[in-house]
C-alpha cells in the first residue's frame, strides 16, 4: 500500500465529519494505489503526489458524502456522478455508504475502463455507465446528482438537472469563482453553500428539485 491506513486517516481527518471504519479506509488505500497504477499510463488526474490525492479527492468527495448522508442512508437511495472521470466523488461516497445505488457516469472509455476495474478491485456494487448521460433512459432519475471538475459546467448542468428525481438534491462541487454561473444555468432552490476544509476558494454547491 502507498500510504499506510494510519496515513490515510490523518490526511482525511480536516474533512471527516465522523469516523471512518478500517475496512473504509483499507478500500481507499486500494483505490489510490490502483489510481497511481493506472495514472502513470493513463491521465486519470493531474495531481501526482499519493498525499494530495488523498487531501484533494477523497477527502473533498468524503467531505461531500457527509453532507448528503441524509440523503444517502437509506437502503434504496440512488446517486448519478455526473461526468465522474476517475471517480470523484461518487467512489469515496460509495465506499462511505456501500448499501446506496452509485452509479458512475463517464463517457471516455479509458476512464470507464479503470472505473470497472476499480469497482472490481474494491468489491462495490457501483454501477459505471459508460457513455453520455444523455443516452441513458430519458425517464431514469436520482435521488442526489453530484457534479465536480467536469470540462464544461453549464452543459453538465443542463444535462444534470433532468435526472433529478422529484424532491432530489444537485450536489456540485466547485469555486466561489463558477458560483454565479451555477446559480444563473441551474433555476433550483439553492439551499446551502459550504466552503470546503483546507480550501479559500473551493466549495459545496447544495439545491433542491422544484
Amino acid at each position: 500500500m502507498t500510504l499506510s491506513p494510519d496515513q490515510i486517516r490523518q490526511l482525511i481527518s480536516t474533512y471527516t465529519i465522523d469516523s471512518i471504519d478500517d475496512k473504509c479506509v483499507n478500500q481507499l488505500g486500494s483505490y489510490l494505489d490502483l489510481l497511481l497504477k493506472w495514472n502513470a499510463k493513463t491521465n486519470l488526474t493531474a495531481v501526482r503526489e499519493p498525499a494530495e490525492i488523498v487531501r484533494t479527492h477523497f477527502g473533498e468527495s468524503l467531505f461531500a458524502g457527509w453532507q448528503l448522508a441524509s440523503r444517502l442512508t437509506p437502503v434504496d437511495a440512488s446517486l448519478l456522478d455526473y461526468g465522474s472521470g476517475a471517480g470523484f466523488p461518487g467512489l469515496p461516497i460509495q465506499i462511505l455508504f456501500p448499501e446506496s445505488q452509485v452509479t458512475l457516469a463517464e463517457s471516455q472509455s479509458k476512464k470507464a475502463s479503470f472505473l470497472r476495474e476499480a469497482v472490481r478491485t474494491l468489491g462495490l456494487t457501483t454501477t459505471v455507465h459508460a457513455a453520455r448521460v444523455e443516452d441513458m433512459p430519458a425517464g431514469r432519475q436520482f435521488d442526489v446528482v453530484t457534479l465536480r471538475a467536469v470540462d464544461n459546467m453549464e452543459a453538465a448542468l443542463f444535462g444534470a438537472l433532468p435526472r433529478m428525481a422529484e424532491g432530489g438534491t444537485l450536489a456540485v462541487l466547485t469555486t466561489e469563482s463558477q458560483m454565479d454561473q451555477v446559480v444563473a444555468t441551474a433555476p433550483i432552490r439553492w439551499s446551502k453553500t459550504i466552503s470546503l476544509p483546507a480550501s479559500h476558494q473551493r466549495i459545496l454547491m447544495l439545491g433542491s428539485a422544484t
